[in-house]
């Protein structure tokens, strides 16, 4: 097997004359034992023999097994190894980009940037957890906690670390956040919103109710995307910002096209936001902003032009924080859905302007018109599997576990299909019109049981109408 052990201290062959090994210039300081000759993996010194043997052996071990990795390698800080290793090899889209390196840099790195890979186990793990609590809600710790298991993984595939410390079984588990199901609005709240827009931007509750876009695809969604003889629109791009404010054209969400039908009367109401608003032609690179270095980026982001169907009253592009603080929150506000939390002052000329500031929800933002849409097609008893393909979603368990809640009678199918099973075949059957029905409402439950079940017995009823209007019956048993 490969590997052997050096003297350090003295030379490999005895003198001839002596018969004895020489002392080398190394004699006496440092290390005396170093482990040599161990296909990928370095060399490394010890102060005696016994450690240098065991060591050998398992590096031996481990190195035929492949599972080998030098401690060495994981001395590195976490720090260092993201700047140098982890993040110039990443290749994200510009529009997540920036949040990503927000996250790390402003979380991560703080609170255990400074502990060398292989320091960082359960103990460690445990406190990041309790000061990122401390810090972020626990939505976004758990998004904080993917990105760190994703770069220990990374360091374990470089071989700086032999497993990822968090997915060991250990006490600690990952930030958990509230399960919150998704949020629909009825028909009024949404009328309310849409009248609070400008009417310019109400054509795009239309597209988020009717079609179930995402708010990047609505702003990117160009006329000749409507297909209004085949009754479809096509779904083929997003309108993307960087963290540095560039628009840029992408594909949509899941980095794949798709197509959902257009209902008759958002065709109407297409056709006229078409007349009253023209299109405007708007040519931005697509997938990144940035400048292209090579032949193969400049033909990956050769601008595209297309006619946006949502535009700003300049014939502008819709920038999305700009449209949400002065144009959405403003009308979630004038429906009652939220109220002002403040207010900006800014100096226009010589003016002062007042502006209120508010605070909405998540789940009051663009997103809840699509989470309509798919409630409104479930409770219809749409096909689940149809409106994954609508929504865009990779598979239909998916959208299942996005808005099981909306199908209607959740439950309750296999709740009357069972008590069907076990009814009783034995009980009579009574005609629900018949006089004996309303006679048999009007006894007490208990009176019911001893008359009618008799411990299952199989009944014969006679009945008969008194003079005076009552009912005579008479209970056989058969």
């Amino acid at each position: 097997m490969a590997g052997y052990i050096e003297d350090r201290w003295l030379k490999k062959r005895p003198d001839k004359e002596t018969g004895k090994r020489e002392r080398t210039a190394r004699y006496g300081s440092g290390k005396r034992y170093r482990v040599k000759g161990i296909p990928g993996v370095q060399d490394r010194a010890f102060d005696t023999s016994e450690d240098a043997k065991q060591w050998l052996a398992t590096a031996q071990t481990d190195s035929s097994r492949g599972d080998f990795v030098d401690p060495r390698r994981g001395e590195i800080s976490l720090t260092d190894y993201i700047v140098d290793h982890w993040w110039p090899a990443r290749a994200d889209e510009p529009s997540t980009a920036g949040p990503l390196a927000s996250r790390i840099w402003n979380h991560i790195i703080p609170l255990v940037g400074d502990l060398p890979l292989r320091e960082i186990d359960a103990a460690a793990l445990r406190s990041f957890k309790a000061a990122l609590l401390s810090r972020v809600e626990e939505t976004t710790a758990e998004v904080i906690w993917g990105h760190l298991s994703s770069i220990l993984g990374s360091a374990v595939d470089d071989q700086r670390l032999l497993r990822n410390p968090m997915k060991a079984k250990n006490s600690v588990k990952p930030p958990r956040p509230t399960e919150k199901k998704a949020k629909a609005w009825a028909r009024e709240v949404v009328d309310a919103v849409r009248a609070g827009l400008q009417e310019r931007y109400r054509f795009a509750v239309d597209l988020g109710i009717g079609l179930g876009l995402r708010q990047g695809e609505a702003f990117g969604l160009a006329e000749e995307d409507f297909d209004f003889k085949a009754g479809v629109v096509h779904i083929r791009r997003q309108l993307r910002w960087d963290i540095k404010g560039r628009p840029y054209f992408s594909l949509p969400k899941g980095r794949k096209t798709r197509e959902a039908p257009l209902p008759p009367n958002l065709a109407i109401r297409g056709r006229e936001h078409f007349r009253r608003f023209p299109s405007t032609p708007c040519t931005l690179p697509w997938r990144n902003p940035e400048p292209p270095t090579t032949a193969l980026e400049e033909r990956q982001r050769k601008p595209i032009t297309v006619n946006l169907v949502l535009t700003t009253s300049h014939g502008n592009r819709i920038y999305y924080r700009t449209w949400n603080d002065r144009s959405w929150k403003p009308a979630l506000a004038a429906a009652g859905i939220i109220k002002p939390v403040g207010e900006k002052v800014r100096r226009d000329g010589g003016r002062i302007r007042r502006v209120p500031l508010y605070a909405a929800p998540r789940e009051d933002m663009f997103h809840v018109l699509r989470h309509t849409y798919a409630s409104v097609q479930l409770e219809a008893g749409e096909s689940i599997v149809s409106l994954s393909k609508w929504l865009g979603h990779s598979t239909p368990k998916v959208t299942l576990d996005h808005y099981a809640h909306f199908m209607p009678g959740a439950g309750q199918r296999g709740l009357v299909a069972m008590d069907a099973w076990l009814e009783d075949r034995r009980r009579p059957k009574v005609p629900e019109k018949s006089p004996l029905a309303e006679w048999i409402k009007k006894i007490p439950a208990n009176q019911q049981v001893k008359g009618l079940v008799a411990s299952g017995a199989r009944l014969s009823v006679k009945y008969k109408e008194t003079a005076r209007g009552g009912l005579a019956v008479n209970i056989i048993e058969c």
